[in-house]
């Protein structure tokens, strides 16, 4: 009950405000009345800040509140590559694990880590998390390159709303367990460079930060150069909430060659007004953008996936589409059901998976996360297939597939585990 989006937790504040403000109108020294304002703001202020947290349904405890505002949470996860790891010779960051994970305790539950990420050609320095299934560490596979996830972020946030807020490596760990999902790894890059900053993954014309090359391509090249992942392509998807989800729409038709699978969850499919660093120096003061494509007309319509996904060139296979929305969110909901059409007209099905009675908001996405691997890992263990055969039988004519098992809009109730 006095978890931060606690009913208790709430009428407490309003019960100190309530008391202080009693204070200020009984009191008669102008000192006292002074005091007692200023301490009713603080309870006023909680109160604002926790009815947000509710309504986004963000922080559901103190730990991961504390976690994200202290950066302890970061700190508790090991950091196995310092800054430049790009430069290490392959093979490096696979021995970091081996020495510091419990091989043992790792097959049972994967292993959680950070890297630092240095891009040789956008030069952006940037934490990437990264978790590695309990197969990882299975002598079963000690062989087998793994398919991957790149999980995207919203803003405001971090990669560790994947883990702190979102819940989705215990959601992993128990359709795995259930043999529900299939194992992949998931991997989770800081997207915008600090939380001042919406940069949506653009590469921001003339001389902005180059974020879509740092994580559509020097990213997923980091990780299958270091670990035993599969190279960029049919095997990778992408995926992500908010921000993110626009990310992962704009990435995945863009880099199509290298997403086999695009997941959006609460997304836009145009590019809004953003923060972008000063001069595009990064960690220079934040500058409010309202078109970051203002005198790049081509640029804009290459980077709006409302648009693009209908002019998608004849011939390519956009990567396979899976949406999902709170019902209540009407802007949401009507710009996912109009992608959906538009997307259908390229592919056989686009699941859109709707939570009833919910809105813009972390339940949403906890409650769709469930249906999303379930739909996407076992299609990713299928390219990882077809890619292995091909790549055993070079002249073999594979062709390109989306399995989709399920039609239609599916609506699950909200916070409760999907089973579509």
């Amino acid at each position: 009950m006095l978890e931060p989006q606690g009913t208790f937790f709430l009428f407490l504040l309003v019960l100190a405000f309530g008391g202080l403000v009693t204070w200020l109108a009984l009191a008669r020294h102008v000192a006292i009345r002074v005091l007692a304002a200023f301490l009713a703001f603080l309870p006023a202020a909680v109160f604002g800040i926790a009815v947000v947290n509710k309504y986004y349904d963000y922080y559901q405890t103190w730990g991961s509140l504390f976690s994200d505002v202290t950066g302890s949470g970061a700190q508790a996860v090991p950091e196995l590559a310092q800054p430049g790891a790009t430069q290490v010779q392959p093979g490096t960051l696979g021995v970091a694990i081996s020495k510091s994970a419990n091989s043992a305790l790792s097959a049972r539950v994967g292993y959680l880590f950070r890297a630092s990420v240095t891009g040789h050609a956008s030069h952006l320095t940037r934490d990437v998390y990264v978790y590695l299934p309990p197969q990882y560490f299975q002598p079963a596979y000690r062989h087998y390159r793994f398919p991957a996830i790149e999980l995207l972020h919203g803003s405001p946030g971090s990669p560790l709303a994947w883990i702190n807020v979102m819940d989705t490596i215990p959601i992993y760990q128990r359709l795995l367990a259930a043999r529900e999902a299939d194992p992949a790894v998931l991997v989770m890059p800081e997207t915008n460079g600090g939380g001042n900053y919406s940069l949506q993954c653009l590469n921001v014309p003339p001389h902005g930060p180059l974020d879509m090359t740092f994580i559509g391509t020097e990213v997923p090249e980091w990780a299958a150069r270091d670990l035993r992942v599969m190279p960029p392509g049919p095997a990778w998807g992408i995926g992500g909430y908010s921000e993110g989800g626009f990310c992962a729409a704009n990435i995945g038709l863009q880099d199509h060659q290298r997403f086999g699978f695009a997941a959006i969850m609460s997304g836009y499919f145009a590019p809004g007004g953003g923060h972008l660093p000063a001069g595009g120096r990064p960690g220079a003061p934040p500058v409010f953008v309202s078109n970051v494509f203002a005198g790049y007309p081509k640029l804009e319509a290459l980077n709006t996936p409302q648009d693009y996904i209908q002019r998608f060139p004849i011939g390519q296979y956009p990567p396979g589409i899976w949406l999902a929305v709170g019902g209540s969110d009407r802007a949401d909901l009507q710009a996912a059901q109009a992608f959906q059409q538009y997307a259908m007209l390229r592919l056989t099905t686009v699941p859109l998976i709707v939570v009833n009675g919910g809105g813009h908001q972390a339940a949403v996405w906890r409650a769709a996360m469930p249906a999303l691997l379930r739909w996407m890992t076992p299609q990713l263990a299928a390219a990882d297939r077809r890619v292995q055969m091909l790549a055993a039988r070079p002249r073999a004519a594979v062709p390109h597939k989306h399995a989709v098992p399920r039609k239609g809009t599916i609506a699950l109730p909200t916070g409760q585990p999907s089973r579509a």
